[in-house]
């Protein structure tokens, strides 16, 4: 319960920083609903009882100006167990932020939040970590990742991978 008060706390108290008094003006050149896909390799804990995951990213994102968007990301992501080990997943609820260093090219940003576990005995999730570097255009993101979930009973639900983002422009 803590960790859900500190998540909520991280997320609200840097809300703040991208207040505006203007109101704001959403359109297909500064938002969009980004959807794709993530496939991984667990470590650490995760990587003791699962060899591979898969997941869907779904994504809301804010342009402040051409260099920095800001937004809210969920998603699935199914970690297959290996061994006799059940799967289990992921289910994050995060706020993230990028920095696009020019319209088409690298960009660089991270997910903060709280990431739901599912399948997973006595262990409810903990705080969310996405940290992501990679390539955009207009239409596509294409990124490498890092995944950690810091669960309870000191459980790390961790995996680094490669992902891809369709933007469908809000009109």
């Amino acid at each position: 319960m803590k960790k859900i008060f500190l998540t909520l706390g991280l997320v609200l108290g840097l809300s703040p920083l991208f207040a505006q008094d203007d109101d704001i003006d959403f359109n297909s050149d500064n938002s969009w609903l980004k959807a794709g896909i993530t496939a991984g390799v667990p470590v650490g804990d995760a990587g003791d009882v699962s060899s591979f995951s898969l997941g869907a990213d779904l994504r809301g994102q804010y342009l402040f100006n051409p260099n920095v968007g800001v937004g809210i990301a969920t998603g699935y992501t199914n970690y297959f167990g290996e061994d006799e080990n059940d799967d289990f997943g992921v289910i994050p609820l995060a706020g993230f932020i990028r920095y696009y260093f020019t319209p088409n090219g690298l960009f660089f940003g991270t997910d903060v939040g709280y990431g739901f576990l599912t399948g997973v005995d006595d262990n409810d999730g903990g705080v969310y970590v996405n940290p992501q570097i990679g390539y955009h255009n207009r239409d596509w993101n294409f990124y490498a990742y890092y995944q950690n979930t810091f669960a309870e009973n000191d459980i790390d639900v961790q995996a680094v991978g490669l992902g891809v983002t369709y933007n469908i422009r809000f009109k």
